[in-house]
């Protein structure tokens, strides 16, 4: 089993947006606590032999081949992987597979990753965060927020000020007719001219 570790590098070379189409994991992540089991989905759309799986260790740096699992259902492990730790199932048809671990430890955590060999190259899945954790982080509570009613003058008040006679209404729209009417008195002033020039020229005609 030493030719997946080949095309694996070469796959991580390659843009990862191609082989999210072929390869989806369900969920993307999961918290869970020590001692207990999870399972990691993967739907392969597109015609395969089997589906590997491997895992990214943060605190390793490196991939591990975990194992691979062909149609016919026989799993394959590397030789430092538990048998009875991973295990791999047919979900709903040959085109889902899930991957179940037991027994989880805190060196378990990492990015767990299916895929498929497809055109001598070992395609990757969309990847799921496993953390597993001693203790469960507690779930925070919100306290609700009392609404006390406000009093009947506040909102008399309230609306006074934003009413059609409010201030921050009439004087920003008094501002714009000033500017407007100021604006037009220099057009005035110019046909005021024009007119005069033109009954001018009339007479001496």
């Amino acid at each position: 089993m030493a030719w997946p570790w080949l095309h694996l590098c070469i796959c991580l070379q390659i843009p990862g947006f191609y082989t999210t189409l072929l390869l989806t994991q369900t969920p993307g992540h999961i918290l869970t606590q020590t001692s207990n089991k999870t399972e990691i989905l993967c739907d392969l759309k597109k015609e395969h032999a089997g589906v590997y799986w491997y895992r990214w260790s943060q605190e390793r740096q490196q991939f591990q081949f975990l194992l691979f699992s062909n149609t016919m259902g026989r799993a394959t492990y590397d030789p430092n992987v538990r048998q009875d730790k991973f295990s791999v199932h047919e979900a709903r048809s040959q085109s889902s597979y899930s991957l179940h671990i037991s027994h989880l430890q805190p060196s378990d955590s990492g990015i767990y990753y299916c895929s498929m060999s497809q055109s001598s190259q070992l395609l990757l899945g969309t990847g799921t965060q496993l953390t597993v954790v001693d203790a469960l982080p507690p779930k925070t509570t919100q306290t609700p927020v009392s609404k006390k009613p406000l009093p009947r003058t506040t909102k008399r008040k309230a609306a006074s000020r934003e009413g059609p006679c409010s201030p921050l209404v009439w004087i920003p729209l008094a501002a714009a007719v000033l500017l407007l009417l100021l604006s037009l008195v220099p057009i005035a002033y110019r046909l005021h001219r024009l007119r005069r020039r033109l009954r001018l020229r009339i007479h001496r005609q």
